[in-house]
């Protein structure tokens, strides 16, 4: 693993590195096709910006949820863990430091959604042009965590990848493991080629985002059978992402069975 790189003699987290790659490169992708369609650029970067605000918020959450039995712990043990500002400070961080995709994307949803409705902006519109930049940056997203060890696989022997340097958890050191990153990586690459596709050929309109959300939420849901971190939170057997994959992949149906084929009858017919 390579956690960090050394640029001009500072330590850049590689995570952040390809995280960063991933907003310029999918900010550039949106903000290029906006143009194209004839859109003010600066509305959707706007947009953008206020989107991302959900998505740290709602991935610290959904963190902070599949930590449940530590933070239970802290509640109902306050007195013993909490003797300082420095101690709830401390507490605090290592209960919502961290951050879940998923958490992210249902914040960024929401204030996206929030936004939208206050403006008065044609969310359809807008969710099919921002659909494919999603998991473009997602996919870069995981290259950074194959990089810096996290989001690790199952142990494997013969088809793996031996991780080394894992600060954050040393114990899975030294063992050869599925590089799942990379394998969800490429599939989120695969599914960005589809939906600008099929933007471009003015597809599904209206459709893209909840066919990103269906399709997504059935990769995710097979590759958490790849994962090795079993920390995330677990539910009848099924791990916090996969019960949103369920979720998410029953509204998308729901959007399609019902929703988005009632919205295009009117548009089909011919008159007379």
């Amino acid at each position: 693993m390579l956690p960090y790189f050394d640029i001009f003699g500072m330590k850049l987290s590689s995570y952040a590195v390809f995280v960063l790659i991933g907003v310029l490169t999918s900010g550039f992708v949106v903000c290029r096709t906006a143009k194209k369609r004839g859109h003010d650029d600066n509305d959707y970067i706007v947009f953008m910006l206020i989107s991302a605000i959900g998505v740290f918020i709602g991935g610290h959450i959904l963190y902070g949820v599949t930590q449940m039995t530590a933070f239970w712990e802290v509640v109902t043990h306050w007195g013993k863990y909490i003797k300082s500002i420095g101690d709830f400070i401390a507490i605090f961080s290592y209960i919502f430091g961290g951050s879940v995709f998923y958490g992210g994307l249902l914040g960024g949803i929401a204030a996206g959604l929030i936004y939208g409705k206050i403006k008065r902006l044609d969310l359809l519109e807008y969710s099919d042009i921002l659909a494919p930049a999603v998991p473009l940056f997602h996919c870069f997203g995981r290259i950074g965590c194959f990089f810096g060890g996290c989001c690790y696989g199952i142990e494997c022997h013969g088809c793996g990848i031996t991780i080394h340097g894992n600060t954050v958890n040393p114990s899975v050191n030294d063992v050869e493991r599925f590089p799942v990153q990379l394998l969800e990586a490429a599939l989120n690459l695969g599914l960005f080629f589809l939906l600008y596709y099929l933007l471009n050929k003015g597809k599904l309109k209206g459709g893209l985002f909840a066919l990103y959300l269906g399709l997504y939420s059935v990769i995710r849901f097979l590759d958490e059978f790849l994962r090795g971190d079993a920390y995330r939170g677990f539910f009848l057997g099924l791990s916090t992402s996969q019960v949103i994959s369920i979720i998410l992949f029953l509204f998308s149906a729901f959007y399609f069975i019902f929703i988005y084929r009632r919205k295009r009858i009117p548009e089909n017919k011919k008159p007379g």
